[in-house]
């Protein structure tokens, strides 16, 4: 029994020792992961492994994951003197990733606090060149500068920074207080233009109306007068027409009526007008006409 007693024991220890063996030997990296392995304290781009099962050496290999998946830090509200020396707090987020795992582990000892300190520093230079008003207008472009900035100066340590955004901007409150009355005198400025605007556009509109009814009342008066004017013609026509179907004799049975009207009046005088002299030639012309046609039917 003792022999196989010690077997059993031996069996175990050995599987035991495997286990151990297998434990401190394999390291599973995941997806999003990088492991740099430093063999006896030291390490370089050959020790670098990806995903997957990797093999280490126990004791030899000490192995460090890092994650490069995209982070953020949060930059509490810092006071920042602009250029026109106005003092205003500003805060901020940082997305920044990993893209050389071995430079962040050899350059640097903690690469979040690193860059929150730089980030510090870096807004102050930056907020420094700008203006108060640009500060204020202009958030998209120091976003930038300070990115740009900031992954400068991180690349050392194997980071990347990828994005900057400045979350709130608070001015002095005699700079608020200037904002708002500025504010309000602009509200105030749109709504008289918008007024005046709508003033203007209704005199012209009543203009316009004026106009066009103008217009009209011309085009009715211009439209009577010619059918006046067409009426009176029509009327002249007929008159002529009429005139040019009467003979001559038929004209001096007239002028002999009017003559005899006058004739019967109790005035012993009268005055004939020379323009009725020119109207009885034709009554004297048809009389000599008569005489000439009665004379040589008559001889």
């Amino acid at each position: 029994m003792e022999p196989l007693l010690a077997t059993v024991i031996l069996v175990a220890v050995g599987i035991g020792f495997l286990a151990i063996f297998f434990y401190l030997t394999i390291r599973v990296v995941q997806q999003y992961e990088k492991m740099v392995v430093f063999r006896l304290g030291k390490t370089n781009e050959s020790l670098v492994r990806g995903p997957g099962i990797n093999l280490i050496w126990p004791i030899i290999d000490r192995p460090v994951k890092v994650d490069l998946r995209e982070s953020f830090i949060e930059v509490p509200s810092q006071t920042t003197i602009t250029k026109d020396n106005a003092p205003i707090n500003i805060d901020f987020l940082i997305y920044w990733k990993i893209v050389d795992p071995l430079k962040s582990l050899v350059n640097v000892v903690y690469f979040a606090g690193a860059l929150q300190g730089i980030a510090t520093t870096t807004l102050r230079a930056v907020i420094g060149d700008i203006v108060l008003d640009d500060v204020l207008s202009k958030r998209e472009q120091i976003n930038e500068v300070l990115r740009t900035r900031l992954d400068e100066s991180t690349e050392r340590w194997g980071g990347k920074v990828t994005t900057v955004e400045i979350r709130e901007i608070t001015p002095p409150r005699d700079v608020q207080d200037a904002m708002n009355r500025q504010l309000s005198a602009e509200r105030t400025r749109r709504a008289v233009i918008t007024e005046s605007e709508g003033a203007r556009q209704s005199a012209i509109n009543v203009a316009e109306g004026e106009k066009q009814a103008a217009i009209l009342r011309a085009e009715g008066d211009r439209q009577s007068a010619i059918l006046r004017a067409e009426g009176f013609s029509e009327a002249l026509q007929r008159i002529f027409s009429a005139a040019s179907g009467v003979d001559e004799k038929t004209m001096a049975l007239q002028y002999l009526e009017a003559l005899k009207a006058i004739g019967s009046s109790a005035s012993t005088k009268y005055v004939i007008p020379f323009e009725f002299t020119q109207l009885l030639q034709p009554l004297v012309g048809y009389l000599a006409r008569s005489a000439n046609d009665d004379g040589p039917a008559a001889g």
